[in-house]
């Protein structure tokens, strides 16, 4: 690779956007320690207002790289796979530190595993569609059942601090986790049949 090609790949990957998404990948530590702190290390209610706010920014920040990336024209293949692969690392830490600290229980549960396993299947359809040169485009209701997704584990991470506020915030985050459930089986649904369409292809 020459110097002039390897100084390129260093400039797309310092880009905005992708310093967004690096900063989304460096947040999950920080929301998952201030859960843990106060669930399990017995901490102050005021953590989960930290890891609340931290994970907002982090949830902006999954707005904002998409968007700058498509303003600037700084779109990139290295974005393009980093960007799920934050937002899987935070919702999928999420969702094991809430179910770990018992916000998420009984069967509720099966949401939130429906959730992970949907975000594992689709990984692995994306990198065998990949293979293939196939991209399948992000729907509208995706993006929806993202964002109910995102609003639904903020109202978890509030937990407790925020039933000071709103009494009914884990009730109605665990309501929201259950429609994101419900969106995450059907637009799952979408990559699962491309998938199946394409290996049919190859056979």
């Amino acid at each position: 690779m020459s110097s002039v090609t390897t100084q390129k790949a260093v400039r797309r990957s310092l880009a905005l956007p992708n310093i967004l998404t690096y900063s989304r990948i460096a947040a999950v530590p920080v929301v998952v320690g201030c859960m843990y702190a106060q669930s399990i290390g017995g901490g102050p209610l005021w953590l989960r207002w930290v890891a609340l706010a931290v994970f907002i920014a982090a949830g902006v920040t999954d707005f904002l790289d998409g968007y700058l990336a498509r303003a600037y024209d700084q779109t990139s293949a290295f974005g393009r796979m980093l960007d799920p692969i934050a937002d899987k690392l935070l919702v999928s830490s999420c969702l094991l530190m809430l179910a770990a600290d018992d916000t998420i229980k009984g069967w509720s549960l099966w949401a939130a595993i429906v959730i992970l396993c949907r975000e594992i299947l689709v990984s692995g359809l994306r990198e065998y569609l990949a293979a293939l040169h196939v991209r399948v485009p992000v729907s509208q209701l995706a993006k929806w059942k993202t964002t109910v997704q995102l609003v639904a584990i903020g109202f978890l991470i509030a937990g407790k601090a925020g039933q000071i506020i709103l009494p009914p915030t884990v009730l109605i985050g665990l309501t929201l986790l259950w429609i994101s459930a419900l969106l995450t089986l059907y637009t799952g649904w979408d990559y699962f049949r491309a998938g199946i369409h394409h290996l049919t292809e190859e056979d």
